[in-house]
Parts: C-alpha cells; structure tokens; sequence
C-alpha cells in the first residue's frame, strides 16, 4: 500500500512571511527616568567631553587646541593632476621574451599592453606602456607593438630591422577594456592639446597622423575621421581685415 507524505509547513507566500528569531531587537530608549535604568545621563557618565551634545569626538588632527602638526610645517610644490606614470618596456627583455616563446606579434596581431602583462613581461600597466631603446643592439626580432609612447632611439631600432611602432592613446577605461580584451565600447579619443598634438604628429608615430592612417593594416575607420577633424586647424585662416590694431 502506497502511502502519500505532505509537508506539514504551508506553501511561504507573502501573508505568512515573518521576520526570523532574534532579528529584530527593541530600541534602546535614553532618558527616561532612573526606572527605566538609563534615565539621568542616558549612558553617557558625568560631565567631560564625551558627554556632551554632538558627536563628542574632535575632527582628524585636532591636538587639543594647539597648533596641528600639519599646520607647523611648510609646504612646498604641488601635485600635478593631468601627470601620467608609464609602464617602461625595453628593447632587450621584450627580446628575451620572444626567445623564450612568451611574446609574438604580427601587423595584425601587434604587441599591446594585455600582451606585456599577461606574459609578465611588466607587472602593472599603470597609464599606459612606454617603449625605452636602452640596449637596442640585442633586439633581432622584427617585433610590431602599440604602446602609448615611445622613445625616438627605441622607434629607430625597431623599424631598422623590419618591425613597426603606432603610439595609441589610452584613458583609463580604454586602456582597462584593452587588457581585458573588451571590444563592446568605443575607445576615447585624446582631447587635451598637447595629446592631440603628440597623437597627430608622425615623428612621434603617432596613431592619428596621416602617413599612420596610411600605413596602419589596423586602423579603423573612425580614427580616418578624427584624424582629418583634429588636423584641420592647420588649414583653416581667419579673416583679419575687419580687426582694428589697438
């Protein structure tokens, strides 16, 4: 004979919900008369500091009114917000890599920055990878890489042999999708003057110059566009005739 078990707790629905034991505790109410056994000072003791109306706690740094050590001492230069820390890569260790089979590139498949760091080549990417020409005689591998800068002897070296530099601008959120191999967004343009003008300029190598546009196999159709729109102030003229010299 077959017998039928039923569960005898009711399906939960939203009219038998309940908080669970012990969750919810009483408010602690203060100052309510010596019965209730935190009347008079409510906890707080007699007199002092803490006792008073407030937080009863004094700012970070206060030293009991005489003067703070910050204020003691001098202050001298500043903090630079626009400064960039570069990863530096030289020319031999990314030669060391490539012999230990770490790192490869192609004109299609260039070196980047997630290449340098998965392979440990650099432990952070910081603001971006530097390319440095220190020991360049070492490199003997045409090597096709995409860093943020690169120095002039390290652009020499690399192209006397064969391979190829584009500088591409990174801000934070492009350099982090490009370690992370993320193609869903489109990558931020420079827009601070001296970035347009180091990304334009070809002897930089940088990525928006027109002999880069020209001879990139990986360039996109949309830096076609920027480059002409961040160019075209060396073409335009401004018409003086009616400006009255002071």
């Amino acid at each position: 004979m077959s017998s039928v078990f039923r569960s005898k707790t009711a399906r939960i629905t939203l009219s038998n919900l309940s908080p669970g034991p012990n969750s919810q505790h009483a408010q602690k109410r203060l100052g309510r008369g010596q019965g209730s056994g935190r009347g008079g000072t409510s906890t707080r003791g007699h007199k002092g500091q803490k006792a008073r109306a407030g937080n009863g706690k004094p700012k970070a740094g206060f030293e009991g009114g005489q003067t703070p050590i910050t204020k003691r001492f001098p202050k001298k230069g500043f903090v630079n917000p626009n400064r960039k820390v570069y990863a530096p890569v030289n020319l031999d260790r990314i030669q060391y890599w490539i012999d230990q089979g770490r790192l490869q590139s192609s004109p299609e498949n260039p070196i980047t920055a997630r290449e340098l760091l998965l392979s440990g080549c650099i432990h952070n990417v910081h603001d971006g990878i530097k390319l440095l020409g220190d020991n360049a005689p070492y490199l003997k591998t045409p090597i096709h890489i995409t860093p943020s800068r690169a120095s002039q002897s390290a652009i020499k070296a690399v192209e006397s042999i064969g391979g190829s530099v584009f500088c591409q601008y990174y801000n934070p959120l492009a350099l982090r999708d490009c370690v992370k191999s993320r193609e869903d967004r489109i990558s931020a343009a420079p827009t601070r003057r001296t970035d347009i003008l180091w990304y334009t300029n070809w002897h930089n190598r940088g990525y928006l110059s027109p002999e880069a546009i020209a001879k990139n196999p990986k360039v996109e159709e949309r830096w076609k566009e920027l480059s002409k729109q961040l160019l075209s102030f060396k073409d335009q003229t401004f018409d003086t005739k009616g400006i009255k010299k002071m």
